[in-house]
């Protein structure tokens, strides 16, 4: 997939040009229905040709378009990932691909890439890194765009050596013991010293997967989750989820399916608290804005850092709200699609939209003056 930087870079590059925009669901399982998506895409180009020439358009180029994108689909039958999408010029295909989340069936001529529906397809980059502990081994995952891979395990020494001269009484000597320690004490020491060394190596791995974006899910024993969670840098913490679910020997694939929901959940749950601090900035006259008029302002003023559109808002008026994506990621603005929660609170307090601000325009005029 295109990560935020190349669609931005894409939607900038070719904003003032006729742009083929085409997204298809292609989510399809049943073997008689493999090939659905071309009766769709072919509903689609017409209604689009139909729209260009009552608006009294030349459709020579859509066509010309139209036709580096066949070219591109000529041999697909069952389409990998559940979406697809493509964008070409008159004079070119620029580019194509399947996407691991679903898309609207949709065909679109116009100046400039439809960007919108490709937003929701960008959370999927957001990486996951997983470990699933004890006190002597951690199980590592990636989860990135939909494929989950596992990585070599992390174990705990249990090597306990020769402790055969524990126990016995000891005065000042260099000898390697404690005064007093049984053979038990020291093993159970050195077990918890080597413990913490292999989670304290999981935090650096798992801490590096994660990135500065990314989502980190925990499980295995109480001992090892509540451990892990103590050693995590604070930048991680509201970016973590533990699960009860997981533990040491499940299959990859029960991994994957267990990660997915948790990751889910703990995307809304940060959703609703970047949602909850848009309400609050807004309400207090802050870095804030709610609202489809207050909203479109300040992206005509240049002063949006999060954009934030609610799922419902995108699919009942999508051409609004794409004029809104492509003017956020103009600005090299971030762009959130908002589901659960969250979104209903967007919804019901601004009209599916709303805004985390750069700046305050009387900030401006203070530093003016």
């Amino acid at each position: 997939m295109l990560d935020r930087a190349d669609l931005v870079r894409l939607y900038r590059d070719l904003r003032d040009r006729p742009v083929l925009s085409v997204y298809l669901d292609v989510d399809q399982h049943d073997p008689a229905q493999r090939r659905a998506w071309r009766t769709r895409l072919e509903n689609e180009v017409s209604n689009e040709a139909r729209r260009i020439s009552n608006g009294g358009g030349d459709d020579g180029g859509f066509r010309a378009a139209v036709g580096h994108l066949e070219s591109a689909l000529q041999d697909e039958g069952f389409m990998k990932g559940r979406g697809w999408v493509g964008f070409a010029t008159a004079d070119a295909l620029v580019h194509h691909e399947s996407l691991p989340v679903p898309m609207p069936n949709l065909v679109r001529w116009e100046d400039g890439i439809r960007a919108a529906p490709y937003i929701r397809g960008l959370k999927r980059l957001r990486r996951i890194a997983v470990v699933v502990a004890d006190r002597r081994r951690a199980r590592l995952f990636d989860l990135s765009e939909g494929e989950l891979r596992e990585l070599p395990s992390l174990v705990a020494d249990q090597d306990l050596g020769d402790l055969s001269d524990v126990g016995v009484r000891k005065t000042g000597t260099n000898r390697s013991g404690r005064r007093g320690e049984t053979a038990t004490d020291q093993a159970q020491r050195i077990l918890e010293e080597n413990a913490e060394r292999m989670w304290k190596s999981t935090v650096e791995q798992v801490t590096q997967i994660a990135g500065s974006e990314g989502f980190l899910v925990i499980g295995g024993t109480p001992e090892a989750v509540g451990r892990i969670e103590s050693l995590l840098p604070s930048r991680l913490h509201e970016r973590t989820e533990t699960s009860t679910h997981l533990h040491l020997d499940m299959s990859s694939s029960e991994v994957r399916e267990a990660v997915s929901d948790v990751a889910a959940s703990l995307n809304q749950r940060l959703q609703g608290d970047l949602v909850d601090g848009v309400v609050d900035q807004a309400r207090a006259g802050g870095k804030g804005v709610l609202g489809r008029d207050a909203t479109v302002e300040a992206l005509r003023e240049m002063r949006v850092d999060t954009l934030l559109v609610s799922r419902s808002f995108l699919r009942d008026d999508p051409e609004l709200a794409d004029r809104c994506v492509g003017t956020a990621l103009a600005q090299d603005a971030e762009v959130e699609e908002v589901s659960g929660a969250g979104a209903d609170r967007l919804d019901s307090e601004g009209e599916g939209m709303g805004a985390r601000l750069r700046y305050r325009i009387d900030e401006v005029v203070a530093a003016a003056d």
